[in-house]
């Protein structure tokens, strides 16, 4: 009988380690799940910010009230390269939203507007997005210099945007970048795959297409 309670004490006892142990296990488990989304909400809201489109100026690319996940890494390694779309804030202007544009103009080139037409250095620049030809050359009809961590930019509504023709904007300067304009977010869509000169042909010669097939049936 001795021998029987002495045996069913051990086996009780390792029950409950064994209990313990998968406590222990699960408690671990849910501790490192945890420790993981707290690391994945942290780099999420430290590397990306979503903001609002507050005006036409960047239409038809991007239209006002449209929701944009801004990187706010990139820039801190690397500069903006030409087309990419900034979301900046500059200092000692008394609005609080963020501002859009188009990087047109990287440091030390000289932009230069005439008929319309963008230089840069000179060279005229290769249009890849369907916007209007520039009526108002503003300060770029003279040609603006710019300076080592100066950028030019421009809104894709050519006609109805402030930015840097414009003296109360003028060049946008590194450290007033807050990042970059990577996507919209309903519909997600990349936003340098947005208004396209070259999807606005394709889309034409399919229209133009359909119409000829209409015709003949």
């Amino acid at each position: 009988m001795r021998r029987y309670k002495h045996f069913h004490r051990k086996e009780k006892k390792k029950e409950v380690k064994g209990l313990l142990f998968v406590i222990r296990e699960i408690l671990v488990t849910v501790g490192e799940a945890v420790a993981v989304v707290a690391l994945a909400w942290f780099i999420v809201r430290s590397a990306l910010l979503k903001t609002p489109v507050i005006d036409s100026s960047m239409e038809p690319t991007l239209k006002q009230g449209t929701m944009i996940i801004v990187d706010k890494v990139r820039y801190r390694f690397t500069g903006p390269k030409r087309m990419d779309v900034i979301v900046y804030k500059q200092a000692g202007r008394e609005h609080s939203y963020l501002e859009m544009s188009r990087v047109l103009g990287l440091p030390g080139e000289t932009i230069r507007i005439k008929n319309g037409i963008i230089y840069i250095n000179d060279s005229p620049l290769k249009e890849t997005l369907a916007v209007e030809t520039i009526t108002n050359s503003g300060l770029a009809e003279d040609g603006v210099t710019l300076g080592n961590d100066e950028y030019f930019v421009l809104g894709d509504n050519r006609n109805n945007s402030e930015d840097s023709r414009f003296a109360n904007v003028g060049n946008i300067i590194k450290s007033d970048i807050i990042g970059k304009a990577v996507a919209t977010e309903k519909p997600f869509a990349f936003v340098s795959g947005l208004n396209l000169l070259e999807n606005e042909k394709k889309s034409s010669e399919a229209a133009s297409g359909s119409s000829v097939s209409l015709s003949k049936e």
